[in-house]
């Protein structure tokens, strides 16, 4: 999991889109399908299968169902090992608040994510999130990372926005991690969906290399980012990219690239919809167990039907 609730904050991009949201949906059950797989430089495969089971589900703000997933983790190219997962889902909409609740086990441990966000001008979100560290002292020792934090839409103007985000994230041992976010848009054509991004980032550790996850004293990031989004026969259409600059405690300036393509369809006559994503960025992650000279990529797709 890599915070999919602080990325949504923070670059607007996995956000429901207004012309989805706006769909009908009568209420009623539903299953649903969905692969996950990424790959690193570090030789780290990931591969995690799901099956959604709604009883209801109303769309993504009214869900109520059961996630079930097994993962293949082979970190560093050290051999597979094998975990089940299993996820109550919970969404709705709660006077200007819309909350969603993934929360498991994996066995060990309770894992999931949480969040809540209003709707106005001043978008607020909270959220926390607990997932195994995907390293191989991360599955062998059950290390574990919680990140709870918040963000706030500043919007400037019709065209212009600043988001900023703050957490706290806490990983089993002794290692505290702060961190800082800001995301500054500028639209420049609405018709076409396109904006122009800025993309800060830092974080902080208490207590560097206390493990094999990648863990600098701090590191900091600044990307530009292109973004388009369009919508064609109903199907959403989204594509990202950007070029700038990384460092950490350890090393100096270095170049970080940025790419991101997503799809999701509109539903069809038999109440089939179908959604995927794909990403790359050399930004380290807690798969990553260096900074310097790493990439990323995972890919996403998945399918749902409403009965």
């Amino acid at each position: 999991m890599r915070y999919k609730s602080a990325i949504a904050a923070i670059t607007l991009a996995t956000a429901m889109p207004a012309a989805l949201a706006a769909q009908e949906i009568e209420p009623g059950p539903a299953v649903g399908a969905e692969v996950f797989t990424s790959s690193d430089s570090d030789d780290t495969d990931i591969l995690r299968t799901a099956i959604d089971f709604d009883l209801r589900n109303a769309g993504e703000n009214d869900r109520i169902g059961v996630r079930v997933e097994k993962a293949w983790y082979d970190p560093s190219g050290t051999g597979t090992r094998e975990r089940e997962r299993v996820f109550g889902r919970f969404a709705t909409t709660s006077g200007d608040w819309d909350i969603a609740i993934l929360a498991g086990t994996d066995g060990h441990t309770i894992i999931g994510s949480a969040s809540a966000h209003d709707n106005s001008a001043f978008r607020k979100e909270v959220f926390i999130e607990r997932d195994v560290v995907e390293t191989q002292r991360g599955l062998d020792e059950d290390i574990y990372s919680t990140f709870i934090g918040a963000a706030i839409d500043l919007p400037l103007n019709e065209r212009n926005i600043v988001t900023v985000l703050g957490g706290v994230q806490e990983f089993t041992g002794d290692n505290l991690r702060l961190h800082a976010r800001a995301n500054y848009v500028h639209v420049v054509k609405p018709e076409w969906g396109l904006s122009l991004q800025l993309r800060g980032r830092y974080f902080r550790d208490s207590d560097p290399g206390e493990f094999d996850y990648y863990s600098p004293r701090w590191y900091a990031q600044a990307l530009p980012v292109v973004q388009l989004r369009r919508f064609v026969g109903g199907w959403e259409l989204v594509g990202a990219g950007g070029i700038g600059a990384q460092r950490d405690a350890n090393t100096d300036w270095r170049q970080s690239n940025f790419a991101h393509l997503r799809f999701h369809s509109p539903r069809n006559a038999q109440n089939w919809t179908a959604f995927g994503d794909v990403t790359y960025t050399d930004t380290p992650s807690n798969t990553a167990t260096i900074g310097s000279g790493y990439d990323y990529i995972q890919g996403r797709i998945g399918v749902m039907r409403r009965f």
